[in-house]
């Protein structure tokens, strides 16, 4: 019940962006989420049938029932190919709207999934293909607070991926990792939300240089680029490494080499890309104000906690759900993401030239049914309309000639229309009924 209830009320918050967009988006969102809300009471109903309890305790996708609870979860946790509804709905929300939408409705997944499928290995591959899926998407977008949304679904994977390992290690790492997440993509959020408010534009191709005269915004936005890019000293290193540390425990080296990869990539797309093309770039001639007081003391708040989580990790550990016996901080790992980092802010300034964004749109899977069906439908149309025309012409002339038929017999002058003589209608009755008898006897 309260499941859907977040979806509702979600919808509300999107369309507080109050324009055209964002009535549209909550729409289609909304949509999404019953849908998703069907197919996790279709599993929940039939767990309740099969097995006569409704207890939260850990499942693996074994049945009909299983794989519905876990594809209605993971509609939640914005895993593709229905993840769309995350970068369509959330950039179209007010700024403040998009800060509360980032913190609920993907972590509440991740909960889910701690709780109810912890070990399940699918998640795992379903985890980093949300990672690459949101990279990808991410470079290539202009929207600012697109590449946010798209961000979303990339980290989002790394916590996937850690319940799909489902050890301890692992599941502290998922966990640790949503409420840090929580923390710096608010933190993004708002600094992008005071650039949108403030100068109007949504675009990296409209906005630049705009560390004149929004100095915060700025700093904060590194601080939550940092964050989210791993960087030793923040919030997201000491979490993200959590779940690494779990895929070597595991001996999952090629699962390791995967998040290391994607690790550089969040650096590329977040990390670099949006304070870079938000606030560095070539100058765009906007001077814009900084944030007002309350959306800077706000984003100071949640710089601080992303810096003092990253020295202090010992203040989050004890929280998480198992005992914790790990050292972010050695020699190797600050040197392995250092080295890592580095040389991913090297190979985008190098390849510059091809990052310029320009005024494009990138194509989602949701294509398929906002424009593709639309268009085939339409299509469809123009090529089954004139088949279709002459088979209405066809049924309607036989309606007519049935109609005529039946008028003629039943008329006053057709065969069932006109009075009979009473032996004729006897020696009817009598020859239904012996047929009627030998059928009987026969069958």
């Amino acid at each position: 019940m309260f499941w859907e209830l977040m979806a509702l009320f979600s919808t509300v918050v999107v369309w507080c962006g109050g324009t055209e967009a964002s009535r549209a988006a909550g729409i289609r969102y909304v949509i999404i989420h019953l849908l998703g809300g069907v197919v996790l009471k279709v599993g929940i109903e039939g767990i309740l049938v099969g097995t006569g309890s409704l207890d939260i305790r850990a499942f693996s996708a074994a049945d009909f029932s299983t794989w519905m609870l876990l594809i209605g979860i993971l509609i939640n946790a914005a895993a593709p190919p229905l993840s769309a509804w995350l970068s369509d709905a959330y950039p179209t929300a007010s700024p403040t709207g998009s800060v509360f939408l980032s913190a609920f409705t993907t972590k509440t997944a991740i909960l889910a999934l701690i709780l109810l499928f912890p070990g399940e290995s699918v998640l795992i591959w379903v985890g980093l293909f949300m990672v690459f899926y949101g990279i990808i998407y991410a470079l290539l977008e202009n929207d600012i607070r697109r590449i946010l949304a798209f961000s979303i679904v990339n980290q989002v994977g790394f916590m996937v991926c850690a319940v799909g390992i489902g050890t301890e290690t692992a599941i502290n790492g998922a966990a640790a990792h949503a409420f840090a997440h929580i923390i710096y993509k608010a933190l993004l959020f708002m600094s992008a939300g005071v650039v949108v408010m403030r100068t109007g534009k949504h675009l990296c191709t409209d906005v630049g240089g705009l560390f004149r005269t929004m100095p915060i915004t700025m700093w904060c936005g590194v601080v939550g680029a940092m964050a989210i890019s791993s960087f030793p000293l923040t919030s997201g290193f000491t979490t993200k490494t959590l779940i690494s540390q779990a895929a070597v425990d595991e001996g999952l080296v090629l699962v390791y080499f995967l998040l290391a990869a994607a690790s550089a990539g969040v650096f590329l797309h977040a990390g670099i890309k949006f304070p870079w093309f938000v606030f560095f770039q070539k100058d765009s001639g906007l001077r814009p104000k900084d944030a007002p007081w309350n959306m800077a003391v706000a984003m100071l708040f949640f710089a601080g906690l992303c810096i003092l989580l990253g020295v202090y990790p010992q203040l989050l550990y004890p929280l998480l759900p198992y005992a914790v016996d790990y050292q972010p901080y050695t020699a190797s790992k600050v040197l392995f993401y250092l080295q890592l980092l580095l040389f991913s802010g090297l190979a985008f300034f190098l390849m510059l030239p091809w990052m310029q964004r320009t005024l494009t749109i990138s194509l989602d899977v949701d294509w398929l049914w906002r424009r593709g069906l639309p268009q085939l439908a339409r299509a469809s149309g123009r090529l089954a309309g004139p088949p279709l025309r002459l088979m209405q012409a066809g049924l309607l002339r036989l309606a007519s000639a049935v109609g005529g038929s039946a008028r003629g017999t039943m008329e006053q002058a057709g065969p069932l229309g006109r009075s009979w003589e009473i032996g004729t209608t006897a020696l009817w009755i009598v020859v239904l009924l012996m047929v009627y008898v030998i059928i009987y006897y026969l069958f």
